[in-house]
């Protein structure tokens, strides 16, 4: 790539051009991302807000779904908008992506909410939703090869390390935002009206992102294609509808994609949801954690873009999935003890078991809010127990009564068809509960925080691994006249439909079961078919030319 526009020989360092490139496609990603992950930190108080019209438990999974909308349309936005970039040119393209996201986060800030609007207030927010999907469904190919397409020869994976930070980087910046709010005004003040300011200052720094990207020209491997008349007339028809193409697209997304996508969300958006809402740590203290490990753990995306360079792709992403497999188990058990000594301690000594007939029970998870889960013992018992976000196991036995066991002691629950719900059976349960030593929240004294970040990491280095080299390795496999729609489909895909619908998948498997664990065979399952499939079938790329 010597002899193009931009590019400079392999000389060890960053010229001031390239430099300004890397920089200016990471930090208009970087906003992107900082708008897109607002939504997953505050996905609590958007329930609150928004779907106020069912049960908590459920209020929760909706807003984790209204959340996953927004990646369920990000490879149709990769459609959409690779086209165009493959059409007109990357730099145009992604200046159009980053204004249609910045709009719709902008806009969340101001809508009104369920007890002001009614229904109309969810169905708003997912509509622009869905709108922020599409538009990062176009951001992220258009940043990666038009990154990609200025670096020299043996540091592409060096060169686009640095938008893989982006996503990593854009949470933190979501997080410092949320931590330095709620510091300063309050949990009662943020909760009423705070939560919506890091949407509307986010219309200020879409302004400066806006200014950066028109400072670049064109990526040098497009205009020569451009000059040269070489482009695609149908990148769409020529990406996907020819099997030399479509076989790597397929490659690209089973084979690295998929593991990538569940190992990045389990890493940093479930851990974070799993110490919330399944730990009981309060939401500060959680964001603080998170954010620690985060920033430990960043540098290593540059690392083992920088390593890719050297030993290749495909063994460090699979290596990542590999770890994640056998590792998750183990960290998960780890952070409960490290989190909530109190409920590890109790789950131990005194578990809960619900002892019932599965015939009669219903799944804890009701999108409409018109089940009040009443009419079975079975649905008594699961849904107080859920209610108080308490982990159980299931026996299966036959009858209509069902028995909840904490430890030795027993509680029958009969069918409510043929004896009355009595409260004071519930309040006997939640003594019982309470005295084998299950808390109610996560004791701030007792959290090991140094073990937690610790685990944190673990989780986070996972996620380095799999991600920094990825975008190198999508560039590499696909020619430049199609680069940006055939990178874009199999990274959206997996990242939109695989990682997008990882928590809210992993909790209404905790729901339906009652083991907190459970959610885990998710991304576990998914990151064990990449590695697999990978070493089967992916090629390794990085001694690869990309300007043909």
């Amino acid at each position: 790539m010597a002899g193009l526009t931009g590019a400079v020989p392999d000389t060890g360092r960053v010229g001031q051009n390239e430099k300004l490139v890397i920089a200016a496609s990471s930090l208009g990603t970087v906003f992107e991302w900082y708008d897109f992950y607002l939504y997953g930190l505050l996905a609590a108080h958007i329930s609150a807000q928004f779907f106020s019209g069912v049960n908590e438990t459920t209020g929760f999974i909706l807003a984790l779904a209204a959340f996953a909308a927004g990646f369920a349309v990000r490879p149709f936005g990769a459609l959409v908008f690779g086209r165009i970039g493959d059409l007109v040119g990357r730099k145009n393209t992604f200046l159009v992506t980053m204004g249609l996201m910045g709009l719709s986060t902008f806009a969340v800030g101001l809508l009104p909410s369920y007890a002001a609007i009614g229904i109309a207030a969810p169905f708003i927010l997912v509509t622009l939703r869905l709108l922020q999907g599409l538009a990062l469904g176009g951001e992220y190919g258009g940043a990666a090869t038009y990154v990609a397409e200025h670096a020299p020869e043996g540091k592409r994976g060096l060169y686009t390390s640095w938008i893989q930070t982006t996503a990593t980087l854009g949470l933190f910046a979501a997080l410092l935002v949320v931590i330095g709010l709620r510091t300063a005004i309050g949990e009662e003040s943020f909760a009423a009206w705070g939560w919506r300011v890091p949407f509307l200052v986010s219309i200020v720094l879409l302004g400066v992102s806006i200014w950066i990207r028109l400072q670049l020209a064109e990526s040098p491997v497009f205009q020569k294609m451009k000059e040269e008349g070489t482009t695609s007339k149908a990148p769409i028809k020529e990406a996907f509808g020819e099997w030399r193409n479509l076989r790597w697209v397929l490659i690209a997304l089973f084979g690295a994609g998929a593991g990538q996508a569940v190992v990045w969300y389990t890493g940093q958006f479930y851990a974070l949801f799993y110490l919330e809402k399944v730990l009981k740590v309060d939401g500060a203290t959680a964001n603080i954690l998170i954010a620690v490990a985060l920033a430990i753990g960043t540098p290593f995306f540059v690392f083992f873009g920088w390593l890719s360079d050297r030993i290749g792709r495909k063994p460090i992403i699979l290596a990542g999935c590999a770890l994640a497999v056998v590792s998750y188990f183990p960290l998960f058990h780890a952070l409960t003890r490290a989190a909530n000594p109190a409920l590890a301690a109790a789950s131990a000594s005194a578990p809960i078991v619900v002892t019932t007939d599965p015939a009669t029970c219903s799944l804890q998870f009701d999108p409409v809010g018109r089940n009040k889960f009443d009419t079975t013992s079975c649905d008594l018992a699961k849904a107080y127990l859920a209610k108080a976000g308490l982990p159980y196991a299931t026996q299966a036995t036959t009858g209509r009564a069902s028995v909840v066991a904490v430890g030795d002691v027993r509680f029958e629950v009969p069918d409510p068809a043929a004896v009355p719900n009595d409260p004071a059976r519930w309040t006997a349960l939640g003594d019982a509960i309470a005295a084998a030593g299950y808390p109610a929240k996560a004791d701030p004294v007792r959290i090991d925080r140094v073990q937690v970040v610790a685990i944190l990491f673990a989780l986070v280095l996972l996620v380095t691994m799999v991600y920094g080299p990825i975008a190198a390795l999508l560039v590499e496999l696909f020619p430049s006249r199609i680069r940006y729609t055939s990178m874009s489909l199999p990274y959206h895909i997996a990242n939109g439909w695989f990682g997008g619908f990882l928590p809210t998948t992993a909790f209404a498997i905790v729901a339906a079961t009652g083991n907190i664990y459970d959610g885990l065979w998710y991304p576990v399952i998914v990151a064990g078919a990449t590695v697999v499939i990978g070493l089967t079938f992916l090629p390794e790329t990085f001694r690869r030319r990309i300007e043909d």
